[in-house]
C-alpha cells in the first residue's frame, strides 16, 4: 500500500506539479492579502504606537486621531504636568488636510512639533533632518519618492509653501501620510494660539498608566485621557471605517476563492485515482487504508503547495515594496498559522468526500469497461 501511494504521487509528475502549483496559487493569494491588511493596520496606527506615550490626554469628547479634531488650553499642559506620576508632558498640534506636493493632491496627516523636542517626531529617517524649523517640512520618503521630490523642494500646506529638509521612514499608507511642520507654523494656519491638540504623557517609572489616566481625567476638567492601548484600538476602529475595512473584506473574499480552488484540486486529485481505488478495493484493501493513503498523497501536495507559497511569498513582497510603495506589507507567523491550518482542513475535507463516495462503490467496477 505504501508503493502504491507512492507511486500515486510521482507516477504522473506534471500533474503532481499542476497540482501543487495551484493550491500554491491559492495559498499565495490569501498570504498576499493578509501581508496587505497586516502591514496597512501597523501603518495606519503607526504614529501612536511609536510614539511610545503611556497616556494621551485630548479635549472631552474625542477618543481617536483619525479624521477627529481636538483642542486643550495651554494652561491645562501645565496642570499635567504637575499631577503626581506625571515624567513629562510633550505637546502637539494636529491637523488633517490637503497637501500639494509635485503637482498632486495628497492627505496628509500634519504634525506640529515644538522647537527642539524630537519626542514625538518622525521616529526612522531616511535622509534629512528630524525636526523642522520654520517654513520647512519633513514628508514621508515614500511621498517623495511618488511625487518625485527631494530634499530642498518644495511642499503646500494651507496654500503655504514649506520646504523638505527630510524624509521619514515607515510614515506613509494607503489612507494617510504623515508630515511633521514646526508648531508655530501649523499654530498660524489652524489660528490655535495658546492650545494644542493633543498631549504625550510619560509616566513616572513604576506608576501604572491605567490609573495616571483615570487620575488625569479626574484632576483637570474637560479633557479625556486613554492608554496607549486604549487609544491605539480606538484609532484603528476608526481607520477601518475610512478604507481599512475594504481591505479587510478583500482578504476574506480572496481567501474564500482560494479555499474554493484547493477543495476543487484536491477533489479532483482523487476523482482521477477512481479506477485505481476501486481495484485496491477489490484486492482486499481495507477502507482505512485507502483512506490513510489518499490522506498522505493530499497532504504531502499541501505541504509542497504551502512551502511554494511561502518562497513566493517572501520574494513578492520586497517587489511590491518596490513597485507599489503606497502599500506596506508585512507577513506574519500567525497568518501562516491560520492559513496553513484552514487549507489543511479544507484539502483534506475535499478528498475525504470521494474516497468516502469509492469505498462504497461495488468493487467490480473497476474490471467494467
Amino acid at each position: 500500500m505504501l508503493m502504491w501511494t507512492l507511486k500515486g504521487l510521482v507516477a504522473a509528475p506534471l500533474q503532481l506539479l499542476a497540482s501543487v502549483g495551484a493550491i500554491a496559487g491559492a495559498f499565495s493569494l490569501i498570504l498576499f492579502f493578509q501581508a496587505v491588511f497586516a502591514g496597512e493596520s501597523d501603518q495606519i496606527v503607526a504614529y501612536i504606537e511609536k510614539s511610545d506615550a503611556d497616556v494621551w490626554v485630548m479635549q472631552k469628547g474625542v477618543s481617536n486621531m483619525h479624521m477627529a479634531s481636538s483642542f486643550i488650553s495651554d494652561w491645562k499642559a501645565q496642570k499635567i504636568e504637575t499631577v503626581d506620576g506625571v515624567s513629562k508632558v510633550t505637546p502637539i498640534l494636529y491637523l488633517n488636510t490637503v497637501m500639494v506636493a509635485g503637482e498632486r493632491h495628497w492627505f496628509s496627516f500634519i504634525v506640529g512639533l515644538n522647537k527642539g523636542d524630537s519626542r514625538a517626531g518622525p521616529w526612522e529617517m531616511a535622509a534629512g533632518q528630524a525636526l523642522p524649523g520654520p517654513s520647512e517640512a519633513v514628508v514621508p520618503a515614500v511621498l517623495a519618492r511618488l511625487a518625485n521630490l527631494k530634499t530642498g523642494d518644495q511642499v503646500s500646506i494651507a496654500d503655504r509653501d514649506f520646504r523638505i529638509v527630510g524624509l521619514s521612514e515607515n510614515t506613509f499608507s494607503m489612507a494617510n501620510s504623515i508630515t511633521f511642520i514646526a508648531m508655530d507654523d501649523l499654530s498660524d494656519i489652524m489660528s490655535t494660539f495658546g492650545s494644542f491638540s493633543y498631549l504625550l504623557v510619560d509616566a513616572e517609572p513604576g506608576v501604572d498608566p491605567i490609573a495616571l489616566a483615570a487620575r488625569l481625567q479626574s484632576d483637570v476638567e474637560k479633557i479625556n485621557a486613554l492608554t496607549r492601548a486604549e487609544f491605539t484600538n480606538n484609532d484603528w476602529k476608526i481607520a477601518m471605517q475610512m478604507g481599512l475595512e475594504v481591505v479587510s473584506i478583500m482578504t476574506i473574499i480572496g481567501g474564500g476563492l482560494a479555499l474554493l480552488l484547493i477543495a476543487f484540486t484536491a477533489y479532483n486529485h482523487v476523482g482521477q485515482r477512481e479506477r485505481e481505488l476501486a481495484m485496491m478495493k477489490a484486492m482486499g484493501v481495507r477502507n482505512r487504508s485507502i483512506y490513510a493513503s489518499i490522506m498522505f498523497q493530499i497532504g504531502v501536495i499541501t505541504t509542497l503547495a504551502f512551502l511554494a507559497a511561502i518562497l513566493i511569498v517572501v520574494v513578492a513582497i520586497p517587489l511590491t515594496a518596490w513597485l507599489v510603495p503606497q502599500i506596506t506589507l508585512r507577513l506574519t507567523l500567525d497568518a501562516l498559522f491560520q492559513v496553513g491550518t484552514a487549507a489543511f482542513i479544507v484539502s483534506l475535507l475535499a478528498a475525504i468526500v470521494p474516497v468516502r463516495k469509492l469505498v462504497n462503490v461495488d468493487p467490480v467496477t473497476a474490471f467494467q469497461a
